[in-house]
């Protein structure tokens, strides 16, 4: 009978094998995450801002050269509204990118951190 229990490991003890190697897993985890704590609440409402500017910006520079389209250059459709879409557009645009790039590199760490 201690043969047999030397050979195979009982239920319980491979849940706690697996219980323990998941507790230093998750533990491991945090401690790189202390250690490498650059992404912080200021960092957040960073990001949220330059996201902010990045579609505001092109929308603003669009409405602007609209007007002056619209003063210098009379067309039968308002140049300010058609060139305000395009701004947005491209802003959304460029946001889209950039934050795609970001979600990208945070899940390269990421994955890099668990192997």
């Amino acid at each position: 009978m201690n043969d047999k229990q030397d050979r195979d490991d009982s239920p319980d003890e491979q849940r706690g094998n697996t219980f323990s190697r998941a507790v230093g897993a998750k533990a491991a985890r945090k401690l790189i995450a202390k250690r490498d704590a650059t992404h912080g609440v200021w960092f957040g409402l960073g990001m949220m801002g330059l996201v902010g500017w990045s579609v505001a910006v092109p929308t603003l520079l669009g409405a602007l050269l609209g007007l002056w389209l619209d003063e210098h250059h009379p067309a039968p459709f308002s140049w300010t509204l058609a060139l305000l879409v395009a701004g947005l557009m491209i802003g959304v645009l460029n946001a889209w990118r950039w934050v795609t790039k970001e979600d990208k590199a945070i899940h390269r760490t990421r994955r890099g951190q668990d192997e």
